[in-house]
């Protein structure tokens, strides 16, 4: 719902138990007002009454209070617009109309965007600021556009960040954030705000392993379950930047958008506009947990395509067989698959060109014809005779130089005239800028889709940009940002044409995961580390933003040889993984006839919780720092509990888990075991889980009866 003040020119947006206001001032200044629980039209003007902090010489009464501040003028913030053009620097704006909400002291119901036009007349600039209620998640991002005759000066566009976001004033703020690395990404860490900034972001042309583009504050010491919590979150699959900024007078501002500096990022030709990626904020007083399940619902309601379909267990070859794959290989491993209950089969790398280790073949998207002499189209119908769908692995913006498509095309690739190109994984980044390169993707891909008959790709992104450079292109600058829009108009374009293909997002584990990439894939891969123990604390952290829905998680073998040569059980690498979407990428053909056996009814019982994992609410019981540590999921009328004990110390019993979500009043039937518990006991004293020694694990599914 959006309500509009008496005068026009104050704004406020409510959810179900949020609003967020902000006005105009008298010299046309888009000042913020409130951003916190619900309030009325009266309290938004009652605040719009009060007058903004004195200015003086050395200190701006806008700094701190502005909802996007643009650089020049009486301002001394980070600029969130800093535009060039014919040798004017800065932006002067006025309003000039809003739309998306009703006349004055009215009421647009079921209107949920708000537009509001300002115009820079000396760089004939329009600038739209763009607000969307989607629950009480708010979408925000802007649009440039250059609305100058033909023939007039370019505008560079050096800085265009999507929005700022205000807090309101208050003491001790925290900063909470998901750092990592690879095979460790979503480590969750808080440390407090102070004053100056704390940024946050990628420089490395995808949305990095480094730092998840999302933020969380809270002042008053909020918990799992109670508390305000403020968060933002930014829906850009390239280089970003977030700033957490502490002004002098103890404001808080967040400020993020695409790309990491300011040293340009477009040109506008008259007639041409940029749109700004979506920076998406939320108000909850439900504590991290409450945040997180609103930013669950809202990605699996506006987000994540198909959310309401659950998705299947599968398979990937990969650790299985490397490099070195062959139709019968991969053929032995889908009947052992099938038979323990997988529904997809995945063939990971090195099934075409001449890809036989990572030096040669990417970019020559044909299957090997040594290792499947009639293609993909054999061992695809054989996968679903099995009863499985059948998936490949793909990494379209790369290329070795050891490729034909390499040999006839090397101006293709981002580099720098007369500096080195530099490999990491002996792989160089395809320009995907470039219209031609697009094209060919798109010819190649299409006719891969188009030969077998394939259901599933996982796209794969496995070095970071270090030369962007463009030779001949007049801006090469613009590769960082039309690399990511062409990625999108790609997947896009492919989902349009093969309607029943689902896309996995993977960057060699979780670098590429955001709101953007999730709007156009199913699941993301959320790490490279499969070790089931290292694992809770990714999914702890990945579960801060993202839902179940997308998080794959797969069971490998035990020792774990990838990382750390840690010995596990099969049940606790199964319930690690069923945390998230269940995945299988052992080796089938060495596990043991039993190990297979009770593999296949871990998939059963998997299959009857999945739509509980992938579709409810998620409660975080106990965090992965403990030596007990449970998530709860609650759809409807069903509770799955997941615990996992690291190591039980001087024989005590382990602690009870309490439960959340549940009706006090109710009973719940643990099935499997046909015991009832009492609502409110479950809620209050906990489940005890039985859980012993080292490296144990046990699912608890309830019905409320």
């Amino acid at each position: 719902m959006i309500e509009v003040g008496e005068n026009g020119r104050t704004w406020l947006l409510s959810g179900p138990t949020s609003s967020y206001a902000l006005r105009l001032t008298a010299r046309d200044e888009l000042v913020h007002l409130h951003w916190g629980p619900r309030i009325a039209l009266a309290d938004a003007e009652a605040l719009a009454a009060e007058p903004l902090p004195a200015e003086w010489a050395f200190e701006s009464g806008l700094d701190g209070w502005e909802e996007y501040p643009v650089e020049g003028g009486r301002r001394f913030t980070r600029p969130a617009l800093s535009v060039r053009g014919a040798g004017v620097r800065g932006t002067e704006w006025r309003f000039s109309g809003a739309s998306g909400a009703s006349g004055a002291s009215g009421v647009e119901t079921g209107q949920h965007e708000l537009r509001l036009q300002f115009n820079d007349s000396a760089h004939q600039l329009a600038v739209t600021l763009v607000y969307r209620m989607r629950g009480d998640i708010i979408e925000r991002h802007a649009v440039l556009r250059h609305e100058g005759p033909v023939g007039a000066p370019d505008l560079e566009l050096l800085r265009a960040d999507s929005a700022t976001w205000t807090l309101p004033t208050r003491e001790h703020w925290r900063l909470s954030q998901l750092h990592g690395r690879w095979a460790a990404e979503s480590q969750l860490v808080r440390s407090p705000v102070t004053y100056g900034e704390k940024v946050i972001g990628s420089r490395r042309g995808h949305t990095g392993h480094q730092h998840l583009p999302w933020v969380a504050l809270d002042a008053e010491g909020a918990t799992e379950e109670r508390g305000e919590v403020y968060s933002c979150a930014l829906g850009w699959s390239g280089s970003w930047r977030i700033a957490v900024a502490q002004l002098p007078d103890g404001a808080v501002q967040i400020t993020g958008g695409s790309g990491y500096d300011d040293s340009g990022q477009l040109l506008l030709a008259p007639g041409e506009e940029c749109v700004t990626p979506v920076f998406a904020g939320l108000w909850s007083d439900g504590g991290f947990g409450g945040a997180s399940r609103a930013w669950h619902a809202y990605q699996r309601e506006h987000v994540i395509p198909d959310a309401g379909v659950t998705r299947p267990v599968l398979y990937n070859s990969w650790e299985a067989t490397g490099f070195d794959i062959a139709e019968d290989q991969q053929r032995a491993l889908a009947e052992r698959a099938a038979a323990m209950g997988v529904e997809l089969f995945v063939v990971d790398d090195a099934w075409f060109g001449q890809r036989v280790s990572d030096r040669a073949g990417l970019g020559d998207w044909t299957p090997n014809p040594d290792r499947f002499p009639g293609g993909l189209k054999p061992l695809a119908d054989e996968v679903h005779a099995l009863g499985m769908s059948f998936g490949i692995w793909v990494e379209p913006e790369m290329v070795n130089p050891d490729s034909d498509l390499y040999r006839a095309h090397p101006d293709w690739v981002q580099h720098h005239p007369g500096r080195d190109r530099t490999e990491f994984r002996n792989q160089l980044v395809l320009n995907l800028a470039r219209e031609d390169v697009q094209e060919y993707l798109w010819e190649r891909l299409d006719a891969l889709l188009s030969s077998a008959p394939i259901d599933y790709v996982k796209w794969d992104f496995n070095r970071c940009f270090s030369d962007p450079g463009w030779p001949g292109e007049s801006y090469p600058q613009r590769i960082w940002h039309d690399h990511v829009h062409a990625l999108y108009a790609l997947v896009d374009r492919l989902r349009a044409a093969h309607p029943g293909v689902a896309f996995e997002s993977c960057s060699g584990g979780g670098g590429r995961i955001d709101l953007g990439i999730l709007s156009r894939t199913d699941q993301v891969w959320t790490s490279d580390n499969t070790d089931p123990l290292d694992r809770l604390t990714i999914q702890h952290g990945f579960s801060q933003l993202h839902p179940a829905r997308v998080m794959a998680a797969w069971v490998t073998d035990s020792p774990n040889t990838q990382l750390n040569d840690r010995v596990s059980s099969l049940r606790f690498r199964f319930v690690s993984a069923m945390a998230g979407v269940l995945g299988i990428g052992g080796d089938l053909t060495e596990w043991t006839e039993s190990e297979l056996a009770e593999a296949g009814d871990w998939v059963d019982l998997y299959k009857e919780i999945r739509p509980v994992v992938q579709l409810g609410d998620l409660y975080r019981l106990r965090p992965p720092e403990d030596s007990l540590s449970a998530v709860q999921y609650v759809h409807g009328d069903e509770t799955v509990v997941l615990a996992w004990l690291r190591a039980q110390a001087y024989g005590e019993p382990a602690p009870r888990v309490r439960l959340r979500g549940l009706d006090p009043t109710a009973a719940y039937v643990c099935q499997g075991t046909g015991v009832v518990h009492r609502g409110a006991v479950l809620l209050h004293h906990g489940l005890r889980t039985g859980l012993r020694g080292d490296l144990d694990a046990a699912v608890f599914r309830f019905r409320k009866v």
